[in-house]
């Protein structure tokens, strides 16, 4: 099918895909790889289902920088928490295990409440999440009604932002490093006011680098197979904030057959990261400075990013 359509059997670079509600985002990259006929194909922070909005898709090459696109990433969220609900996952999925009176609950308080979940802080996991318990996604162990002990992950929460938009539910918006449950937010928010709540509706508005604006949707991707390649975006464009050394055609090239890099100018201290390009501008290598004679640091290649 690709074959036909002209589309090169391996892209290198990095599609914005706006998610719609419904798929998992395994069921998105499916639905890309057979009908591109990309095999190599992957994405740097998953949505769930219910979830909608900017989920980056990496194809080729690209596949090797979801850590750094992860460990950078912030994140934007907006979305509606359902009050007077507690479900089972913690979102409006699942089963419905207690439901409360609304009482008390006005803008005022949930702006004080909001407040107290800015920082950074040791996060309750949802206990249907595929974070595992003994090399087992915990969803597995929930569905089959097997105990797991509570975990907890590290998050950090710059933003939460919040305000009545009826009765009983609460419109929301939070800017977040990688990693965050907004399902536990939601879940945590609503106890804090003391009627329970859960995820109603979520959007991911922005996953640093790429918003919205530049997302497409699987079907634009899927019908219009031919413009698929001018979809993608450059490694590059990507890993905006990681200094960057431009090599000449010789010492790229002496990079690719495993040569030394050649001393640069600036390298700060040793242990940071930097991405190196070949003289068109396109992406080589995640190279990392590290302690080398007289205390003068070398870069070492940490990840090619060229094709054989």
């Amino acid at each position: 099918m690709a074959e036909s359509l002209r589309i090169p059997p391996q892209l290198d670079g990095i599609l914005v895909l706006n998610k719609a509600k419904g798929p998992s985002s395994a069921d998105c990259l499916r639905k890309i790889k057979h009908r591109l006929g990309q095999k190599k194909i992957g994405h740097a922070g998953t949505l769930d289902p219910m979830a909608e909005g900017v989920l980056p898709v990496l194809f080729g090459q690209a596949t090797k920088i979801s850590g750094p696109l992860l460990e950078a990433g912030e994140k934007i969220y907006s979305g509606v928490i359902l009050l007077g609900i507690i479900t089972d996952t913690w979102d409006a999925e699942g089963r419905v295990t207690e439901r409360r009176p609304v009482k008390a609950v006005d803008d005022a308080r949930i702006k004080s409440e909001c407040a107290a979940l800015v920082g950074t802080y040791e996060q309750e996991v949802p206990a249907y999440s595929a974070a595992k318990y003994r090399g087992r996604p915990l969803y597995e162990l929930a569905r089959k009604g097997l105990e797991a002990p509570t975990k907890t992950k590290q998050v950090s929460v710059y933003r939460c932002e919040a305000e009545l938009v009826g009765p009983e539910r609460i419109s929301f918006r939070v800017a977040c490093g990688s990693g965050t449950y907004i399902r536990s937010l939601a879940h945590s928010l609503g106890i804090r006011l003391g009627c329970g709540g859960t995820l109603e509706q979520l959007t991911r508005e922005y996953s640093r680098p790429f918003g919205l604006s530049r997302a497409h949707t699987l079907e634009e991707v899927l019908e219009n197979p031919e413009d698929f390649p001018s979809m993608l975006t450059g490694i590059p464009d990507a890993l905006p904030d990681m200094p960057r050394i431009r090599l000449t055609r010789e010492d790229a090239d002496s990079v690719r057959r495993g040569g030394r890099i050649p001393a640069v100018v600036g390298i700060p201290a040793a242990g940071e990261k930097f991405l190196l390009l070949d003289p068109d501008g396109k992406a080589l290598a995640l190279c990392i400075a590290e302690p080398g004679e007289a205390r003068a640091p070398v870069l070492r290649v940490a990840r090619g990013l060229w094709n054989p």
